[in-house]
């Protein structure tokens, strides 16, 4: 049962059955990336449903006509976390042509469970924060470590915390917590709140490594 604040689980059947596919561990690095796929699609018209419209007039082949478009003083911002958050990228890309991405190098030390930064290509500052709207992608909530790093470096260049949305295939309890306690107006879209973390810091049942699955490093 979800029970928090402006966290929007998808439970579509086809991302269920989805799900099923990347849970199991005899699933192949192909069918796997190629069910995110199917779910990704389904996170994302979710986490876009409530952008803002604004009319304009258009020529059909027949007669002038009053449509809608997405307003065009809102920049769309996908920012997806390396290296398991491309595969959602490439998803927002085709969904979304026109967003700008800007990608977020970060890995967790798998002793303190924190997250350590790499990469960051985000502006120092942004000319009206407030028309920016943020995508951060990740599979994976799971401490809410790295997800609140990702989102202050936005939140500290002064973009709305009501304007980031963060997506993720699978969440967490104990991430969920977390980040709701730091920025509550942060919209969530998951795809499934799972039952707790291990003590190693990874989600109960899970699905294993993201990424290494994904990318087909997984060491047996």
């Amino acid at each position: 049962m979800n029970n928090y604040k402006n966290v929007f689980v998808v439970n579509h059947p086809l991302c269920c059955h989805n799900l099923s596919i990347i849970r199991d561990k005899n699933t192949t690095a192909e069918v796997f990336r190629n069910a995110i796929r199917r779910i990704t699609y389904l996170l994302f018209y979710k986490a876009t449903e409530d952008l803002e419209l604004e009319d304009c007039s258009i020529e059909t082949p027949l007669e002038n006509c009053i449509c809608q478009r997405l307003n065009s003083k809102k920049e769309i911002i996908i920012a997806p976390i390396l290296r398991a958050g491309l595969i959602f990228s490439d998803i927002a890309n085709e969904i979304m042509p026109y967003a700008t991405v800007r990608h977020i190098g970060m890995y967790r030390d798998e002793d303190t469970l924190t997250p350590v930064w790499y990469y960051n290509k985000i502006p120092v500052e942004f000319d009206n924060p407030e028309d920016k709207i943020i995508l951060i992608l990740d599979p994976m909530l799971a401490t809410g470590n790295s997800a609140i790093d990702a989102i202050k470096l936005f939140a500290n260049k002064k973009v709305p915390h009501k304007n980031i949305r963060f997506v993720s295939l699978i969440s967490a309890p104990e991430g969920l917590k977390k980040v709701q306690n730091l920025y509550p107006d942060v919209k969530i879209i998951t795809a499934s709140i799972d039952n707790c973390l291990n003590s190693s810091g990874y989600i109960r049942p899970g699905l294993g490594d993201a990424g290494d699955r994904i990318f087909n490093t997984v060491i047996n």
